[in-house]
C-alpha cells in the first residue's frame, strides 16, 4: 500500500496501566478536530493512548485537491495505515461516516474491539436525508454554506437544529463551526447506497453500537438494525444530539464507553484525575 501523508492527533497516555490504544474515525464534513475538544483529553487522562485520524483531503492530511477521488476503501485504508503503526491492535471508534469506514476496515484488518456512534445507517444516507430535508427543507443549502465557511444566522441555526441537542451552548456549537468543511461526493453516493453492498466479513470482537437519543440525522431506533450485524451492545445517550463527542451529554457517553471497555476487554478501572 503507498504510503499516504496523514496527519493524526496524537495524544499520550497520562498513565501507563497497560490500556489498548484508541483510533479514533471521524465522520463526514468535519476532520480529526472535534474529537478533541473533549474525547482525547479525557480518555488520555484515563491512561488511553490516543490517536484521531485525519482522513486523506481531512484537516491536515494530504489530498484535499483529489478529495472526491477517494472512496470508503480509501479511508478503510487509511485507517489501515494507522492501525499498522501500532504496538497492539487498538480500540477503533468511528463517528457517522467513520462507523461505516471502520466496519470497510474491519473486513481484512483487526482491532481489539469497535464501538460505533451516531452510526450511518444499514438502509444508507436515502431515506434519512429524504425525511430530514421534510423537517427542514433549506437543509442542503445551509450545510452547503457551512461546508464553505459561509455561516448566516438562518446557516447555525438549521446546523444547530440538524446537529446537536437543544441543550448545545452556544460555545460548543461555535466550537464545531470551524471543524466543518467538504467531502467526497464518491463517498457520499456509497453510503446513499450502502444497503446494497453487503459487508464480506464481520469478526467476532466486542462491539458498541452508540446514538444521541435527540439524533435528528440518524434517528435512535435505527441502531438497532446496526448492532445485529455485529451482535453488539447498543446504547441510547439521553439528551443528546448527533454530534455525542461534542455534546453538553459527551461525560454520559465517555463514562459508557470506559466501563464497556473495562468490562469487556478485562481492564483495570482508573478515574480520570
Amino acid at each position: 500500500m503507498k504510503h499516504r501523508k496523514l496527519h493524526t492527533l496524537h495524544r499520550v497516555a497520562k498513565k501507563q496501566n497497560g490500556h489498548p490504544p484508541l483510533v479514533f474515525v471521524h465522520g463526514g464534513y468535519i476532520h480529526a478536530g472535534c474529537w478533541d475538544v473533549n474525547f482525547l483529553p479525557h480518555f488520555s487522562k484515563l491512561g488511553y493512548n490516543c490517536h484521531a485520524i485525519n482522513l486523506s483531503g481531512h484537516g491536515a492530511s494530504a489530498g484535499r485537491e483529489d478529495l472526491d477521488s477517494y472512496d470508503l476503501d480509501h479511508y478503510a485504508a487509511d485507517v489501515a495505515q494507522v492501525v499498522a503503526e501500532l504496538p497492539v491492535p487498538p480500540v477503533l471508534i468511528g463517528h457517522s461516516m467513520g462507523a461505516a469506514v471502520v466496519q470497510r476496515y474491519m473486513e481484512k484488518g483487526k482491532a481489539a474491539a469497535v464501538i460505533m456512534m451516531s452510526p450511518v445507517p444499514t438502509t444508507g444516507l436515502t431515506a434519512c436525508t429524504i425525511q430530514l430535508n421534510n423537517r427542514q427543507p433549506d437543509y442542503l443549502a445551509e450545510a452547503a454554506r457551512a461546508v464553505r465557511g459561509r455561516y448566516t444566522e438562518k446557516t447555525s441555526r438549521i446546523m444547530r437544529e440538524v446537529y446537536f441537542s437543544p441543550d448545545v451552548t452556544h460555545e460548543q456549537f461555535e466550537s464545531f463551526k470551524p471543524l466543518v468543511q467538504p467531502e467526497s461526493r464518491t463517498v457520499v453516493s456509497e453510503l446513499m447506497a450502502l444497503a446494497w453492498r453487503l459487508p464480506i466479513r464481520r469478526p467476532k470482537i466486542p462491539a458498541l453500537v452508540m446514538g444521541g437519543e435527540l439524533d435528528a440525522l440518524f434517528p435512535s431506533n435505527l441502531l438497532y438494525f446496526t448492532a445485529t450485524g455485529w451482535n453488539a451492545e447498543t446504547c441510547v445517550i439521553p439528551g443528546a444530539g448527533h454530534m455525542i463527542m461534542m455534546e453538553p451529554q459527551w461525560t454520559a457517553a465517555a463514562t459508557k464507553i470506559d466501563d464497556w471497555l473495562n468490562r469487556r476487554l478485562g481492564l483495570e478501572h482508573s478515574a480520570a484525575t
